[in-house]
């Protein structure tokens, strides 16, 4: 069943085939847009949706100009369907043309796209596309043609979905295999006296690639069925380098909750990894992200009294960005709680976000946690921070994260 609207698209369709005697079609899979009607209602929605087919219809007429073009949307499947009348004869077009059109628009979305859907979608738009060409065939209807060309874009569409996500997968497989990871160490600093407390360790994938980006890195990896694999390599690595680091000072490493899985993060494997480096338990805190998902807070809490017996303190990352924070810290009891950098944001001029910190503080005052605030970069943030009582922070505004080799040996942040 054919599910374009209004029926005058379809009249208007079927005129353009016959006219041209072919179109191509482009589908754009628009699914993660149901996410944002059922989280924020159908009028986020809509405007989702018209601000992505307004982008779609830019680059198909600067594409593809002086040709026919209807951008209209296949409602059931929150799809986006743009439809190109170009003369059958046009074989320049049906070639190369295309093909170039298909990657501008998959780059543009990914790009532009996400100014259509802020701030209900705030990761990059990666859109599963799909094309196919119809020529006229008189013998059969022209609504069952069209119903066939949506069918093979929407299969073109989960091919290539396929062959990004092994190629993707390939890639994370490469970078673990290689040990291609990048990792830089930013200062936490005491807020009153410019001290360096710890570094956390930060990893980051391969420079000028798809997966430079940490967060694209392990969404890939989690794809892949590697995060466990890169979240242990991202450790290492952090450790190697933090022998490097002035001394006395306490490395903070990120770890995701599958690492309660790892021998090497347990009891006396714990202890000889460290001891591999030059490392005492005192000197390191284990950060878990309340991003991710602890799925068993029985399991994870032994875990967590295991580091604790070693002298490994704990602490929670992200906190601030959902109830997820606030279970995961009344169930494991971290030593540090780190405020997320959207409650830092700006935090001098809105009385909300210094609510919902000072609310915080008064949690991690309770528990005996230090609560340590991420990406400061104005005075007027500082300064704020200091008067809610929060006494480390970190951010660009003490410099940006270094190699372990460039740190400064002084024991204050420059």
């Amino acid at each position: 069943m054919l599910t374009l609207q209004p029926d005058h698209e379809l009249d208007a369709i079927s005129a353009g085939l016959g006219r041209a005697g072919a179109f191509a079609l482009i589908l754009i899979d628009c699914e993660p847009l149901e996410r944002i009607e059922r989280r924020y209602g159908g009028e986020a929605y809509r405007g989702s949706m018209d601000g992505l087919k307004a982008l779609v219809k830019e680059v198909v007429e600067e594409s593809a100009p002086g040709e026919e073009v209807l951008i209209t949307e296949e409602r059931s499947r929150c799809a986006i369907a743009a439809f190109v009348f170009a003369s059958r004869s046009n074989v320049e077009f049906y070639g190369d043309a295309l093909e170039d059109l298909v990657h501008r628009i998959t780059r543009d979305l990914l790009i532009r796209g996400r100014r259509a859907v802020y701030p209900y979608h705030k990761n990059p738009l990666e859109l599963a596309i799909g094309l196919s060409v119809t020529l006229h065939n008189t013998a059969i209807m022209p609504e069952r043609q069209i119903l066939h060309a949506l069918e093979a874009a929407r299969k073109d569409a989960q091919f290539e979905v396929g062959l990004r996500r092994r190629r993707y997968g390939r890639q994370v497989l490469q970078v673990i295999l290689s040990g291609d990871i990048q990792v830089r160490y930013e200062a936490i600093v005491d807020l009153n006296n410019a001290q360096v407390l710890g570094y956390e360790a930060l990893s980051r994938g391969p420079e000028g690639t798809d997966l430079t980006n940490p967060r694209d890195l392990f969404r890939r990896a989690e794809e892949a069925g590697l995060l466990y694999e890169l979240d242990a390599l991202c450790r290492k690595i952090a450790l190697e380098g933090a022998s490097r680091l002035p001394k006395e000072r306490t490395l903070f490493l990120n770890c995701l909750p599958t690492a309660i899985g790892d021998p090497g993060m347990r009891d006396e494997g714990l202890r000889k990894t460290l001891e591999n480096f030059n490392l005492r338990p005192s000197d390191v805190v284990l950060e878990i992200s309340e991003t991710e998902s602890i799925d068993n807070f029985g399991v994870f809490r032994e875990v967590a009294r295991s580091c604790r017996d070693l002298g490994i303190r704990i602490a929670i990352d992200d906190a601030g960005t959902g109830y997820a924070s606030l279970e995961a810290i009344m169930e494991i009891s971290p030593d540090f709680i780190k405020a997320d950098m959207t409650l830092v944001r700006e935090i001098d001029s809105d009385p909300a976000r210094q609510q919902v910190l000072s609310a915080l503080k008064t949690i991690a005052d309770g528990i005996g946690a230090e609560v340590i605030a991420e990406g400061i970069e104005t005075h007027g943030e500082l300064n704020v921070l200091r008067e809610l009582g929060v006494r480390y922070g970190q951010g660009f505004y003490f410099g940006a994260a270094l190699r372990a080799s460039d740190q400064c040996p002084s024991g204050s942040a420059s």
